[in-house]
Parts: structure tokens; C-alpha cells; sequence
């Protein structure tokens, strides 16, 4: 007779079924933990057989004259860094942390957690150096107050990157002199020596010789025939304020203007743009009619203000000047877009005018509408040739001594060039190419300024 358990591994038809066996589940999860451990192995061996050496002999120099703001890296490359078409190094990469050294205010902050660590990725950087030895990365954007921690890496081509070159402590520092200055340095003192010198010479009483300026010698050409015509005449110093050279050099020809005006009892508009420059016109206009000896030639209501717009001014002017018929015109200061609109009505009226700027824009319309125009540089040396004052006279001096050392420079500057081009330099007795005989100027004089 069948047992009960013989029975019931009996199908129907008299089969008996086959027996089930059970895999605990414990084992399957052991089985693909150890096929994972594997793969893990079979990759970080792969990786293992790419990663590369680290850089060596890792450096960190402060640059020089500058303010603090760099700092340069220099290491050796990888072991694995070898010339050729199968380097296993394609780059290096540099990691640059830092803190900035706390305050009071700083720290409080920092404890609080909202100042953390600030990192500064200096991106990736291609093997260029020195040479085929040493790799380089200047950074720029460093800070003296802070320090920094930096990594470098080598990369390798399936962008495995290796242990890193570690430096601690690195700072850049603020150097008080930058030495490729010092040319331009030497050359200033020189130039301010010599107008200390010829402004010394000047108070004792040393003439100086000034190049005559035609327009100039035209003022009491000028200001006779507004007399024999009896008609006003017409100065405008400019359209800006007094922080303009240009506006201070057109005061200083008003005073001369004024003091003929006043000897020939000649009536003198002056309108302005700016309140300071009505204030300085009239002090100019009254202190000339003192020197003249004609204080009661001054009227302050011939000096006014009229407004700040510029073309609301340039309307203003020419209504008086068709109104007037002003026998004479100056314009001497600085001038824009309506320099054209006054000359070009003085010009319709029939005025002798004089103009002058510094505004290399406008030169050409003063010369095409104006009698006499002084160009550029002689506007300010007409305050000197005018006034005689020693200061002015000793600047003036002094920046010509400026200008012929630049004149000497260029034409040995020509000059080497010149030699470079037919003789050029080659190499040493050490095979390395020497540098032009032209190079010192550039780097050290041009360069240094």
C-alpha cells in the first residue's frame, strides 16, 4: 500500500511527479554580489592601466612687479609624459583653493557658515613651457590677502586624471616698485627737472625764445578794426568747464584780448556755457582793465551766462552775432559739433576771426572758415607767449626738451631697426637665436611706458 506521500506525488494517469528542489535565496544574493565584485575588479583594473604619474617638483613663485595679482606655477611633467604619438598625458589640469584672511566681521560671518572655502578652478591647461622639461600656468586672479591650497594633475587620454602635485601656503605678495617702469620713471624726472630748471631761469629774468604765432600777432590787427569800425567783438572760451586745459589756455588769450579792448576802449561780449567760466572771464576781464589802466572799461553785464545746452548756446550766439555784426571773433577753447555753425556765421558777417582747440575733429572747420587758427599745441603755448609768467614759460620749455627726446629716441629707434633689417642677428655659439638689437627699446622704453 502506497504512503500518503507517495500518493500525492502521483498525477493523474498513474505519473509520479518530479520532486522540486528549493534554492535558498540567501545564495542567489551572494552569487551576483560576487559577480559584481568582479566587474568592479575588471574596472578598476582597467582604470589602474590607465591612470598616470603625477607631476613633480611642483613650485609656486610670486610674480613681480605687480600688485599682488599673480602668482606662477612650475612643475616637471608626469613620468609617463614622453614625446611622441602615444603619450598617455594629454594635459594637465590645476585645482586652486583659498581663504581670504578673516577679520573680525569675516570670522563672524564664517561661523555663521556663510563664508565658505572659495575655490578657484584654474581650467585645463595644454603641455607648453619653458621647455620640453617644465610645464607653467600663471595665475591672475589671485589676491595677497588670501592663501591658497593648489593640486596639479595629469590627465590621461581617457580622461583618468592621477594623484595630485599638492602645495600648502602659497601667497602672492604686493611689490612696491615695478622695475619695468623705470625707464619712463627716469625719462619724467628728467622732463620735470627741466621745467624746474628753465621756470627757475624764467624768474630770474632769462628770455626765452617763442616761436612768433601768426595768429596771435593778429590780435591788435583785430581789435584796431573793430575800433576804426566801432563794433563790438565776440569771445567765446569754449563750451566746458574749467577741469578743461583747453577752456584754462582760451582765459588766459581772453586776458591779453581784454587788455587791448580796454586801451582801445573796444566793447567785448563774452558769453559762456558754464557759471564757473563766466566767473573766471570776468575776473580776467576786470584784472586786464586794471593792467590797462581803464577801470571803469569792466562791465560784468557783457560776461553772462547763458546756458548749459549746447546748441541752446550756439543759437544764442549767432542771434547776437547777426544782430551785432561784431567786427571781430575769437574762438579759443573747447569746441565740438558747433565750432562749423560759429565760424561759418562769423564768416557770414564779415568778421576777422581767430580761432584756436585742441580738438583735432574740429581743426579743419576753424581752418576752411577762420583767418588765422591755432592748431593744437599752439593754443597753449599762445597763454605762455602771452602772459610771459615764468611758470608757463618754464612748462613750455620743458615740454619741448620732452619732445626733442622723443625725437631722438624715435630716430635711433629708426635707426636700429634699420640695422636689424639689413644685419639681423643669428644664433649664438650655444645654437640659441639672439633676440633683435630693436627688442631693448620695445620692451624696456616703449613698453615701460
Amino acid at each position: 500500500m502506497k504512503s500518503r506521500d507517495e500518493s500525492r506525488e502521483t498525477r493523474a494517469g498513474g505519473v509520479p511527479r518530479r520532486a522540486t528542489r528549493v534554492v535558498p535565496f540567501s545564495r542567489l544574493i551572494s552569487v551576483l554580489l560576487a559577480l559584481s565584485a568582479v566587474q568592479t575588479l575588471g574596472l578598476c583594473a582597467a582604470i589602474a592601466a590607465d591612470k598616470v604619474r603625477p607631476p613633480e617638483n611642483l613650485q609656486a613663485f610670486d610674480v613681480p612687479n605687480d600688485a599682488g595679482t599673480a602668482i606662477k606655477l612650475v612643475w616637471s611633467p608626469s613620468p609617463d609624459d614622453v614625446p611622441g604619438p602615444t603619450n598617455p598625458v594629454t594635459h594637465y589640469s590645476v585645482r586652486i583653493e583659498g581663504r581670504e584672511r578673516s577679520s573680525h566681521l569675516q570670522l563672524g560671518l564664517l561661523l555663521q557658515g556663510r563664508i565658505p572655502f572659495v575655490t578657484y578652478t584654474a581650467g585645463t591647461l595644454t603641455s607648453v613651457g619653458l621647455g620640453p622639461q617644465v610645464r607653467e600656468f600663471e595665475f591672475t586672479k589671485a589676491n595677497p590677502r588670501t592663501t591658497y591650497s593648489i593640486d596639479v594633475y595629469a590627465s590621461g587620454a581617457k580622461g583618468v586624471a592621477s594623484e595630485p602635485a599638492h602645495l600648502e601656503g602659497v601667497q602672492s605678495r604686493v611689490n612696491w616698485f615695478n622695475w619695468t617702469k623705470l625707464s619712463f620713471f627716469l625719462l619724467t624726472l628728467a622732463i620735470c627737472g627741466t621745467v624746474i630748471v628753465c621756470t627757475e631761469l624764467a624768474r630770474r629774468g632769462k628770455p626765452f625764445y617763442v616761436r612768433p604765432i601768426a595768429g596771435l600777432q593778429a590780435i591788435e590787427e583785430a581789435v584796431g578794426r573793430a575800433t576804426e569800425m566801432g563794433k563790438p567783438m565776440l569771445f567765446v572760451p569754449g563750451i566746458q568747464d574749467m577741469n578743461e586745459i583747453d577752456t584754462v589756455a582760451g582765459l588766459t588769450i581772453l586776458a591779453s584780448v581784454a587788455r587791448t579792448a580796454a586801451e582801445y576802449d573796444t566793447p567785448l561780449e563774452v558769453p559762456t556755457t558754464r557759471a564757473l567760466v563766466m566767473t573766471a572771464a570776468r575776473e580776467a576781464v576786470q584784472a586786464a582793465a586794471l593792467a590797462a589802466g581803464r577801470p571803469d572799461y569792466y562791465n560784468e553785464d557783457r560776461i553772462y551766462y547763458v546756458t548749459d545746452e549746447q546748441f541752446g548756446y550756439v543759437a544764442s550766439v549767432c542771434g547776437w552775432m547777426y544782430r551785432e555784426q561784431p567786427a571781430a571773433c575769437f574762438f579759443l577753447g573747447k569746441f565740438y559739433a558747433e565750432s562749423l555753425i560759429l565760424a561759418e556765421t562769423g564768416n557770414a558777417v564779415g568778421a576777422i576771426q581767430i580761432a584756436g582747440t585742441a580738438e583735432t575733429t574740429q581743426l579743419p572747420f576753424f581752418v576752411a572758415a577762420c583767418d588765422y587758427t591755432l592748431l593744437g599745441e599752439e593754443l597753449f603755448a599762445a597763454s605762455a607767449y602771452l602772459s610771459g609768467e615764468p611758470a608757463q614759460m618754464g612748462m613750455l620749455k620743458g615740454q619741448d626738451f620732452g619732445k626733442l627726446a622723443a625725437m631722438v629716441l624715435v630716430v635711433v629707434g629708426c635707426l636700429i631697426a634699420t640695422w636689424d633689417a639689413v644685419s639681423p642677428r643669428h644664433a649664438d655659439v650655444d645654437r640659441e637665436q639672439l633676440r633683435p638689437r630693436v627688442q631693448w627699446i620695445t620692451n624696456t622704453v616703449l613698453k615701460g611706458g
